[in-house]
């Protein structure tokens, strides 16, 4: 996994100091976490907890984490990775501080990493975004993804609320 640029973002791979930064920035945050499969950490040490397994997850080939840093203060703002495959496919996942929600931070993340994908050799890309989730089908829409399917569903087994899921495509070459 290497290091990617944009005009204003840095992504790069987590490190065992952020923690910190990713508890108070977004993981703690409920209006972050609402559509997540996760709940908001209660405090820095779940976040250390989580943290650790991520950075071990590094080793693996098909690990595909980044923090997200705006180049102009060196401020981690948020996180993107591919949180699973969906048939070969990767499935990617992201959080941004709320603070930095509307500001084309994720739109322009998403392209880097997607970007990136493709590089690697995938055809196809997955992301899916609760319909509720507004600002994430807009970030999902301008990356030129195309909805494939919704499904109502429960968003995770932590948050048993159900809500229209929709999935979403993107083809190399699109």
């Amino acid at each position: 996994m290497k290091e990617l640029f944009t005009d204003r973002l840095f992504l790069r791979r987590l490190r065992k100091e952020d923690a910190e930064r990713i508890f108070s920035c977004w993981a703690h945050d409920p209006a972050v976490t609402e559509f997540l499969t996760w709940k908001p950490h209660g405090s820095v040490e779940d976040t250390k907890a989580v943290l650790d397994d991520w950075l071990a997850q590094y080793e693996k080939p098909d690990c595909f984490r980044y923090g997200i840093e705006k180049k102009s203060d060196g401020q981690l703002i948020g996180m993107i990775d591919v949180v699973g495959f969906h048939h070969g496919n990767p499935v990617i996942g992201y959080c941004l501080g709320k603070r930095y929600w509307g500001n084309g931070y994720m739109t322009e993340a998403l392209k880097a990493v997607t970007d990136e994908l493709f590089e690697h050799g995938y055809e196809t890309i997955v992301i899916e975004a609760a319909d509720e989730n507004k600002g994430s089908n807009r970030v999902i829409q301008k990356n030129g993804f195309q909805l494939a399917a919704s499904r109502q569903e429960k968003i995770s087994d932590y948050n048993q609320r159900i809500v229209r899921i929709n999935s979403y495509r993107l083809h190399k070459n699109h």
